[in-house]
C-alpha cells in the first residue's frame, strides 16, 4: 500500500471510528462523568486522556495522523513508520477497547465508592460510639438536615434546663433549712445535665462544620 492510500485509509478509519466516540460520549450522563473524572483510562504511552469521555483520543489519533504523514513524506526510514504505524494501530485498538468496557469501568467505579463511603459511615459510627454521645441516633451524624433538628432540640433542652436550675435557685432561697440539702443535690445534678447538654450541642456543632466543610461530603 503506498503512501497516499495508507493516510486515506487510516482517516477513514479515524472518521468512523469518531462517529462511534461522538455517539459513545453524548449517551454519558453529567453523574457518569463525574463518576470517571479523575479514572485513567489509557497507558501514558497511548494516550493522555482522564474521565469518560473519549473525543480526546481521537484529536490525538488524528494528530498521529499527521506526524506519519509528515514522516512519510520527508522518507524517514522503515523502521521509524513502522513504530509510528504500531502507535497509530495500538491507539485505535485502545479506544475500541474502552468504547466496549465503559459499562464495565462505570459499575467498578460505582462499587469502589460505594465501598469507600460504607467504609466512611463505619469509621464515623465507631467514632461516634465512643463519643460520649451515644444517645444521639447515630443516623443523625449523616444528614446535615437531621444535624441541624438535634441541635435545636439540644438547644431547646439546654434553655429548659436553666430555666429549671433559675427556678430551682429560687425556690433554695425561700425553702427551710431542713430542704436545702435536697435542694442543693438537685442543683448540682441538674447542673450536671446542662453540661452534658452544652457538650452535646459543641459536638453537634462540629459535626455540622465538619459536614458543610468543602469536600467533607467525599468524606473518603
Amino acid at each position: 500500500m503506498n503512501s497516499l492510500a495508507l493516510i486515506s485509509k487510516l482517516a477513514q478509519q479515524l472518521d468512523k471510528l469518531e462517529q462511534e466516540v461522538l455517539q459513545h460520549d453524548s449517551r454519558l450522563a453529567q453523574g457518569e462523568c463525574k463518576l470517571l473524572q479523575n479514572t485513567d483510562r489509557f497507558n501514558t504511552q497511548l494516550f493522555l486522556q482522564t474521565g469518560a469521555k473519549l473525543q480526546p483520543c481521537i484529536q490525538q489519533i488524528r494528530s498521529q495522523i499527521q506526524q506519519l504523514e509528515k514522516r512519510l513524506r520527508v522518507g524517514l526510514n522503515k523502521e521509524t513508520i513502522e513504530i509510528s504505524c504500531q502507535q497509530i494501530h495500538d491507539q485505535f485498538s485502545a479506544v475500541k477497547r474502552a468504547l466496549a468496557t465503559t459499562n464495565i469501568n462505570l459499575k467498578a467505579a460505582r462499587q469502589a465508592k460505594a465501598s469507600s463511603r460504607a467504609r466512611y459511615i463505619n469509621k464515623q459510627q465507631r467514632a461516634h460510639q465512643n463519643s460520649g454521645f451515644e444517645w444521639i441516633a447515630s443516623n443523625v451524624m449523616q444528614n446535615s438536615h437531621k444535624l441541624y433538628d438535634e441541635l435545636n432540640k439540644h438547644l431547646n433542652w439546654a434553655s429548659r434546663i436553666e430555666q429549671k436550675i433559675h427556678a430551682l435557685d429560687l425556690q433554695l432561697s425561700t425553702c427551710p433549712s431542713r430542704e436545702k440539702l435536697k435542694l442543693q443535690h438537685e442543683i448540682l445534678e441538674t447542673q450536671k445535665r446542662l453540661g452534658k447538654c452544652r457538650q452535646a450541642i459543641s459536638y453537634i456543632e462540629e459535626r455540622i462544620a465538619l459536614f458543610e466543610r468543602p469536600n467533607a461530603k467525599k468524606g473518603y
